[in-house]
């Protein structure tokens, strides 16, 4: 987001909310909400869809969308717990070596499916010109249907301790889970991309304007490459953390998370059109709709619920984006 008041104004928003947030929860569920207990809980749950949602934002920001982010979490996640079943049966015992060598292999192909499936989508939209949400979205059923021809409809199990505890264990026993520094990670390294980088610049172009950027010499068909494979790789990153999380690869893990993703990154200021926003808002974003999910859950609100009001809001942020920029093109064509 290049405009500092917007930003200012899209952070001091996201700010309030969180603080509406917790003036509600301090009136109906204090004693539940603000304990060490729940805050502990709450820093486990958000990585996972939380790393998901800056490979939408990077996406998005170049002007296109990637519908296929779960399909590839999917896909990647069940990369990792094959491979580290091949390596270490169920039920087997291997020392501390091997299993550290298994964890690194196993990961890095999940990464790599991860990137292939999105040079996979990038290629399909920068060379052919076929729309984002087309690919993407057909791209989601050929990795979903690929997990689920695999495994044949059941989940896959039996990964050693090792591998659960990499989103479901704490550093030396401490309050700190593996996951918040592996998002950390992930959230500077995006930073860097966006805002220190040749790619970077080429993102915000190409979503501000993709003929502009085909005439100022950027090659859109790897631009378009580099930023699905990141994202991909993101996608994958997320696959072994909710494989971790619930011990078990299948097709149907994080079915909710395409339109939650999708919610993030607008409610964090990146425009629907691409060629805005940044990791600041989106990372504010991720922690106010993990509260959000949270107090559901507190409140013992169902997930169809908690759907119905993520696809509410969403819209509602939409409608709300749209609205401004009819009024700022208003303010523009009066000067």
């Amino acid at each position: 987001m290049k405009n500092p008041l917007a930003r200012n104004k899209q952070v001091g928003t996201l700010i309030a909310l969180m603080a509406l947030v917790c003036v509600l929860m301090l009136i109906f569920c204090p004693g539940s909400y603000f304990t060490a207990k729940n805050a502990k809980s709450m820093l486990f749950q958000f990585p996972e869809y939380g790393i998901l949602a800056f490979g939408m934002m990077l996406c998005m920001i170049a002007g296109g969308i990637d519908l296929s982010l779960v399909g590839i979490m999917n896909l990647s996640g069940l990369t990792a717990a094959l491979i580290l079943l091949a390596l270490i049966p169920e039920g087997t015992e291997a020392s501390a070596e091997f299993t550290a060598v298994a964890l690194i292999v196993s990961s890095v192909a999940a990464l790599l499916v991860g990137a292939l499936c999105g040079l996979f989508n990038g290629f399909l939209i920068g060379y052919f010109g076929i729309p984002a949400m087309l690919v993407t979205l057909c791209s989601l059923q050929l990795f979903t249907g690929l997990v689920y021809g695999i495994t044949g409809g059941p989940a896959v199990t039996g990964m050693c301790d090792a591998f659960k505890e990499i989103a479901n264990g704490t550093i030396a026993g401490t309050f700190v889970p593996y996951v918040l520094p592996i998002f950390v990670i992930v959230l500077l390294v995006v930073a860097f991309i966006l805002h220190k980088t040749k790619l970077g610049r080429e993102i915000y172009y190409l979503g501000t304007n993709r003929k502009a950027s085909v005439f100022s010499g950027i090659n859109t068909l790897k631009t378009s490459m580099l930023t699905y494979m990141t994202s991909g790789i993101l996608g994958g990153v997320s696959g072994i953390l909710i494989t971790s999380h619930l011990n078990a690869a299948k097709s149907s893990n994080g079915t909710s998370y395409t339109l939650l993703t999708i919610l993030i990154v607008v409610l964090g200021g990146v425009h629907p059109d691409g060629g805005k926003g940044d990791v600041v808002g989106v990372t504010l974003s991720v922690l106010l709709m993990q509260m959000i999910s949270n107090a559901f859950t507190l409140l013992h609100i169902s997930q169809d619920v908690k759907n119905f009001a993520n696809g509410a809001l969403l819209i509602l942020v939409l409608v709300c984006v749209m609205l401004i920029r009819k009024v700022e093109e208003k303010k523009k064509a009066q000067q």
